[in-house]
């Protein structure tokens, strides 16, 4: 077996674990912003993901359609999020309410702290991250990248931490890799980078980070080609975590020879 492959079966071996959850792609893919519900199917399917992200303040349900109609249940995994929340209660009332629906206990735990910016509120956040893990959820929750912030929310409880590789749909990609790499270094939970993700790129360099996966939805549904960017997303979180398990050669001010000084 070739070493490539090796490492292939080492991903297949090794799912993403998320509380009692278990995934093979390592991309969530948002829901929000596709210029046709058509689009978005087709680039849902074509980014290869099992967990699609939902928010709970777009999902009418006492109307006759909804946005869930065009998701396959059978197919993906719904993750609710708490997207427009900006107090505790507010999104711990989503939360509950996504419970009651049916949607799921998994959920994506959002709490902003103001309209121009929309980075989460950490008191806030905490705060609900508390009361959520105690009635029984299973919480991925979006946070800064702070590292201190993010041990915090680990020890109440969050099942991910989703530390912001940039402000929400600002495609500027991963800002503070070495914040990134801090988290990484002490969480004992899976990472996912989640926000600011602006092509394949960004994608990869997260997963060579050493991110367990990587949520996004603007990156994909404003793309002028919605579905070809979803499979470059696919490809790029593959080969991101291909690269990461393969262990790269040491960064080197001076050159190396990569041909043998002397003959064998």
């Amino acid at each position: 077996m070739l070493a490539a492959d090796k490492i292939e079966k080492r991903i297949e071996n090794t799912p993403l674990k998320i509380g009692r959850y278990e995934f093979t792609s390592r991309l969530f893919v948002g829901t929000g912003k596709y210029p046709s519900m058509e689009i978005m199917k087709d680039a849902l399917e074509a980014s290869g993901a099992e967990v699609v992200t939902v928010a709970v303040r777009r999902v009418k349900i006492s109307e006759t359609t909804s946005l869930l109609d065009y998701i396959d249940t059978r197919r993906y995994k719904i993750l609710p999020n708490t997207a427009g929340c900006y107090s505790a209660e507010e999104a711990i009332r989503t939360a509950r309410l996504a419970r009651e629906a049916g949607m799921s206990d998994m959920i994506k735990l959002e709490v902003l702290g103001d309209e121009k910016t929309l980075l989460p509120d950490p008191v806030e956040t905490l705060k609900a991250t508390e009361t959520l893990v105690k009635e029984g959820f299973t919480v991925l929750v979006y946070t800064s990248d702070d590292p201190i912030i993010a041990r915090k929310l680990e020890d109440a409880g969050a099942t991910s931490v989703m530390p912001a590789g940039a402000p929400i749909g600002s495609g500027q990609g991963i800002l503070n890799k070495n914040n990134i790499r801090i988290i990484l270094e002490s969480a004992k939970v899976p990472v996912i980078v989640d926000a600011g993700v602006g092509t394949a790129s960004d994608v990869s360099l997260a997963m060579e980070l050493g991110c367990e996966g990587v949520l996004l939805n603007t990156g994909i549904a404003l793309a002028k080609d919605p579905v070809c960017m979803a499979k470059a997303m696919r490809l790029a979180c593959e080969a991101g975590r291909l690269a990461f398990l393969s262990g790269r050669i040491p960064k080197r001010l001076y050159a190396k020879a990569s041909s043998p000084e002397k003959d064998f």
